[in-house]
């Protein structure tokens, strides 16, 4: 997983990995969710793989969009 980077240093965000199809999102409480374009919807999983590679926006995204729409929580 790579470092999510939070620029504003107010994110729930430590991790992220990408696919193509999906991205999974490791939390600062060491949860770890992966969203798919199954799960969650092409739209919004692109949407959320160019929010981590910035290191803004990616906890407020999730929340107000996907918060549910994950295909599995992995820990």
């Amino acid at each position: 997983m790579q470092v999510y980077r939070d620029l504003n240093g107010d994110s729930g965000v430590d991790a992220y990995e990408t696919g193509d199809d999906f991205i999974r999102v490791q939390f600062s409480k060491g949860s770890v969710y992966l969203y798919t374009d199954a799960s969650a919807g092409r739209e919004h999983i692109e949407a959320m793989k160019e929010l981590a590679a910035r290191g803004e926006g990616l906890n407020t995204y999730i929340n107000k969009y996907v918060r549910k729409l994950f295909a599995r929580n992995e820990k």
